[in-house]
């Protein structure tokens, strides 16, 4: 994939329709800037406005991803945004498994806090882990609600 290519594909299919970058971006709930960044190559559109967009501008996701009309890939329309959203739900469950493996480090360093203690070298190991653990079960706890409120917003 070509990221310039694409964008210069996407300004050309705009032009054709003869819409302005306010009016693409007003259709498909989005910044006029956000149109001009997937213009000028500098990111692509997300997966889940790809739809929409080839609807707006009258071309199948296959020929949006090679940045030309007529593409020759194999693939339908449906089978890519479904390996678009199979790559979004596995990295959504990536987040989730580095959430939970966060989140029980800061249980075992809480646990660990407890059972050590009565040198002044022990005191200050345990203050340690009782002061670590709980940023790890809060940023644990970040990463997992961060990826269930992904999987729903992608539903």
């Amino acid at each position: 994939m070509d990221q310039i290519a694409i964008g210069r594909f996407i300004f050309k299919k705009r032009k054709e329709r003869n819409l302005t970058q306010e009016q693409l971006a007003e259709r498909l709930g989005v910044s006029h800037k956000t149109i001009s960044k997937w213009e000028t190559g500098k990111c692509m559109p997300d997966y889940s406005i790809m739809e929409p967009l080839c609807q707006e501008l009258n071309i199948t996701v296959a020929e949006l991803l090679d940045g030309e009309e007529k593409s020759v890939h194999p693939y339908d329309h449906q089978r890519i945004l479904q390996m678009m959203k199979e790559a979004r739900d596995l990295k959504n469950k990536k987040f989730m498994l580095i959430g939970i493996v966060i989140s029980l480090s800061g249980i075992v360093f809480l646990i660990f806090s407890q059972f050590i203690g009565g040198t002044d070298i022990q005191e200050m190991l345990s203050g340690f882990a009782l002061g670590i653990s709980f940023p790890l079960m809060l940023l644990g706890m970040i990463l997992i609600i961060r990826s269930k409120c992904r999987k729903g917003k992608d539903l």
